[in-house]
């Protein structure tokens, strides 16, 4: 099968490489269809680690994947071939101390796929995951929406995170397909004042589209400055995504005292710090965000409802031999392109 590989800083190879086969009777052989490009893919792209965690070349990213199933193993009882699936790309083991505290996103044996060590991703013809990771796609919207399911779900789980039904205001910082996903699904709960930034004029208005009732460039304005003007008491909670430690700080500058704040973005360095003193002065509250948990089928009901309109996110399509091209308008996030779709014929 052909499979696109990461080969170096900013170097993509494909290669021809053994398809791969059902090794448990609980595995789905599946033809892969549509991958989105995520931020993390990126930071492997243009950087070739997130954090601390770095691949070894050659390697296959990717975990937004829409793909119809091939063959099934012996025990395989939910799914049939032809079938249409969505991946839930984390493949927890279902027995370790996390998962049965209903954390399987920090599972101790978790296998992410396209993460370093972990499982290679989905940019290839053909991938064989768990009947549990299959998600039936039925619905009329799109096909290319389906693959939106992994970023709303990861805006769900935030959500949900935040505990607070009281919260009323609050700033998103970074409107990328993370930052609008979690824009979306706050309006979905009631949340109407939202305010959004972002650096990209384009991803700007996509923020006024998906809710925010002021957005702005933190190079061209004091964000901070005008949010009070608009919110003398200041917001409830803010969600950083774009791992940037600028907007770390804003947020803490914006936040009401018993404020929170969510750390959802991926900085590229190991480390980000904090004013303590204004912490511990408002008593803020800090929670990191771990992709999700058990919130990947609410959101393909969510998009499969059609109550969200994902139009507008998905940007660009490419064919799998230009995917290359993919990457670099991405890398230099050309064209206004919000989320990048690859298509594997």
């Amino acid at each position: 099968m052909k499979s696109a590989l990461l080969t170096g800083i900013r170097k993509i190879e494909f290669r021809e490489v053994p398809a791969p086969r059902i090794k448990k009777d609980t595995d789905v052989l599946l033809k892969v269809s549509l991958v989105g490009i995520c931020g993390s893919d990126m930071h492997y792209y243009l950087y070739n680690h997130v954090g601390n965690e770095a691949i070894r070349y050659p390697w296959v990213v990717g975990h937004e994947c829409l793909a119809s199933v091939e063959e099934i193993g012996k025990k395989v009882t939910r799914v049939k071939p032809g079938d249409v699936i969505v991946i839930d790309p984390a493949l927890a083991c279902s027995e370790c101390d996390q998962c049965r505290k209903g954390r399987p996103n920090t599972c101790l044996n978790l296998v992410f796929l396209g993460y370093p060590g972990q499982g290679e991703g989905c940019l290839s013809e053909y991938i064989v995951v768990p009947e549990m990771n299959c998600h039936f796609w039925k619905q009329s919207v799109p096909l290319e929406q389906a693959i939106m399911a992994e970023p709303i779900s990861i805006g769900i789980y935030a959500l949900k995170l935040l505990n607070n039904p009281e919260a009323k205001k609050i700033g998103i910082f970074g409107s990328g397909p993370i930052g609008l996903s979690v824009a979306l699904v706050a309006r979905q709960a009631g949340i109407k004042s939202i305010y959004m930034t972002d650096k990209i004029n384009e991803r700007l208005e996509a923020a006024r589209r998906s809710g925010a009732i002021w957005a702005g460039n933190p190079d061209k304005s004091d964000i901070v400055e005008e949010i009070r003007a608009r919110e003398p008491l200041l917001l409830d909670a803010v969600f950083e995504c774009c791992g940037d430690q600028a907007a770390i700080d804003q947020a803490i500058e914006v936040l009401r005292p018993g404020g929170k704040l969510l750390i959802i973005g991926i900085p590229v360095a190991a480390r980000i710090s904090f004013d303590i003193n204004k912490l511990r002065r408002k008593e803020i509250s800090i929670q990191n965000v771990r992709r999700q948990s058990n919130c990947f089928q609410a959101a393909l009901d969510l998009v499969g409802s059609s109550k969200l309109d994902l139009n507008f996110m998905i940007t660009h399509k490419f064919h799998f031999e230009k995917i290359r091209e993919a990457f670099e308008l991405l890398a230099g996030y050309r064209d206004g392109v919000i989320k990048a779709v690859i298509q594997i014929p």
